[in-house]
């Protein structure tokens, strides 16, 4: 095979929606401090009956329909996420059962916040090698389960939700749309994002992912933009980690993606991890903003240090 492509998208998030206003009935915080700080406004709740696996199978079945394929055409399911709670059966094969695929290939991949575009770049390279036709890629996360609700650092970042895409094989002599990965990490800095401990706990230590990713980020970027024989001023759209307002508008400008759309989802949905670009990538598809077949980068990057992106062409 030449490569892959996306044919479709879809995400779904819970309907319980906390403001900041409520968040500073929890902690010593305020509306004006957490969009001064972090350009967030809202975060989307699942509830305790709301595991990860539920949050993936309607991104999928979304992104599913909107394909118009059955559950019989999909022979690989790749989940991104770091919130599971269960070792097994992991949320691939339980989203697999949800929505009764027969008999894919299932596995989870925990890159943490950069989660997607990896699991999507396997995706990729198994299509390439011919082991699988069709898959499903997710990315989905309960954030909200390993917040501490006491440390206002942390707590007012994140959100819970789910995207996925469709990606589907591309016969020799048709152009692929999905360029080559760049993707790597910063061992060194791998504590800066954690979620550890018993429960498992989310924390960062913010100031540093903020100067390695103001500084660093913007040269891997246009790394990724060469490999794919683009500019930044060709991007359509650009897609980073949802992370902090703070981070996305300046990486952006630093990229020279002048005449792109910048993902800003960020302000409703806060930080949702592994789910928060292809949430972000779906919404933008919903709405309109990108035209079919133009180029948008993904990239995302966080726990480990690792990071990952790649141009994929808008579905």
């Amino acid at each position: 095979m030449n490569g892959s492509r996306i044919v479709a998208v879809g995400h779904y998030q819970p309907a319980k929606v906390l403001t900041n206003a409520e968040l500073a009935d929890l902690v010593d915080t305020s509306d004006e401090w957490i969009r001064s700080r972090v350009g967030i406004r809202t975060r989307h709740v699942a509830g305790p009956d709301e595991p990860v696996d539920e949050l993936a199978a309607h991104a999928a079945a979304k992104a599913l329909a909107a394909a118009g394929l059955g559950p019989e055409d999909i022979d690989l399911v790749l989940v991104a996420t770091s919130t599971a709670i269960d070792r097994s059966p992991n949320m691939a094969a339980r989203v697999a059962a949800r929505l009764g695929i027969p008999s894919p290939a299932v596995m989870d991949i925990n890159v943490v916040c950069a989660g997607f575009p990896h699991t999507l770049a396997t995706a990729d390279h198994t299509l390439r090698a011919g082991a699988a036709t069709r898959a499903l890629v997710i990315g989905a996360d309960k954030m909200t389960d390993v917040t501490d609700w006491t440390d206002r650092t942390s707590c007012v970042l994140t959100g819970d939700g789910a995207g996925a895409v469709v990606l589907e094989a591309v016969p020799d002599g048709e152009e692929p749309g999905i360029s080559p990965v760049l993707w790597g990490s910063v061992p060194a800095m791998g504590n800066a994002v954690r979620i550890e401990g018993t429960p498992p706990r989310f924390a960062q230590e913010g100031q540093s992912v903020y100067r390695w990713a103001t500084t660093q980020l913007p040269a891997l970027a246009r790394q990724v933009c060469e490999k794919a024989s683009l500019t930044p001023e060709d991007l359509a759209a650009v897609v980073l980690h949802q992370a902090n307002l703070r981070i996305i508008e300046p990486l952006a400008a630093r990229i020279g993606a002048v005449n792109a759309v910048i993902a800003r989802d960020v302000v409703d949905s806060g930080n949702t991890s592994a789910a928060s670009i292809p949430l972000a990538l779906s919404k933008l598809v919903e709405r309109g903003e990108v035209e079919r077949g133009a180029p948008v980068l993904l990239f995302g990057f966080g726990g480990n240090l690792s990071y990952a992106g790649q141009i994929v062409r808008c579905p």
